[in-house]
């Protein structure tokens, strides 16, 4: 994999992505975002610590540590993302924000907790990324890291990325990392444990989100995507693009509401807490 095209071709997708995302997730706390909740509880934030949000994005998990530590607390989220943190720091006046990249990171200060959430798998490096968040942690910190589980278990990005690699080889360029690839609870504890960490625990979690009817679905799909990938989706033409339509239809049918026509789809994520 060229790792340095795929870092940029990432970056300035979110990039682009970020004020999007962050108006359709910001004020969000149904679906996977219940994760946040689990992961700052089983992660043992408390008043007082000192915890670093790797790969903040746009701040929505920042914001809630924030009120975790308190007025004696320091929160700092590190984002690659230059307009994602342009974001985050609009919402989030008493956190600091840096950029950083998660695979180069290098701070003064030594963390009692650290943080990633829906994240690690986009890392094309997440071993180097590990090592230097367990660097950056105190001799008794904390880690917690959230993660998708299998696409079979995440229905809302399988229903579409199965039906896509039907019609388009290429929607997902070859060497990218994927969203799954730490979806089960050895490959991710491994992962960790490689990189020095103890005390690795790994839970399941499922949450229910619905996206509201097929239609909906399918246009909120189409109004949030990156520029490259929604390009892929209108070079197809029309009668291609509509058997397409019609084959995410056919994968979201089963989370279906006869009646309604709303879709639940389950949401699998791995809530992963480790010792230094």
């Amino acid at each position: 994999m060229d790792t340095a095209g795929y870092k940029k071709a990432n970056m300035e997708a979110w990039n682009e992505l970020a004020p999007r995302y962050h108006r359709r997730w910001v004020n969000r706390v149904d679906g996977p975002l219940q994760s946040t909740t689990s992961l700052i509880r089983d992660v043992g934030v408390a008043e007082g610590d000192a915890v670093l949000d790797v790969a903040c994005g746009t701040g929505l998990v920042t914001k809630m540590l924030v009120s975790a530590v308190g007025d004696a607390g320091l929160v700092v989220g590190a984002d690659a993302s230059t307009s994602a943190i342009r974001i985050a720091k609009r919402g989030n006046r008493r956190a600091l924000f840096v950029n950083a990249d998660a695979e180069n990171l290098a701070f003064a200060r030594k963390f009692d907790v650290i943080t990633c959430q829906y994240a690690l798998f986009f890392f094309p490096d997440a071993p180097r990324a590990l090592r230097g968040m367990r660097r950056s942690l105190k001799a008794s910190g904390r880690m917690g890291i959230v993660v998708h589980g299998g696409r079979d278990r995440v229905p809302y990005y399988g229903a579409i990325l199965d039906a896509a690699a039907k019609y388009i080889p290429d929607y997902i360029p070859e060497g990218t990392p994927q969203l799954d690839r730490y979806s089960t609870k050895d490959k991710l504890g491994a992962e960790v444990r490689s990189a020095g960490f103890s005390e690795v625990s790994v839970r399941r979690r499922t949450f229910r989100y619905s996206p509201g009817t097929f239609e909906s679905y399918w246009r909120d799909y189409l109004r949030y995507v990156a520029r490259p990938i929604r390009s892929k989706i209108d070079a197809l033409g029309r009668a291609r693009r509509r058997e397409l339509v019609e084959e995410v239809r056919r994968n979201a049918e089963p989370y279906t509401d006869g009646d309604s026509g709303v879709i639940t789809f389950p949401w699998q994520v791995l809530i992963l807490t480790a010792m230094r």
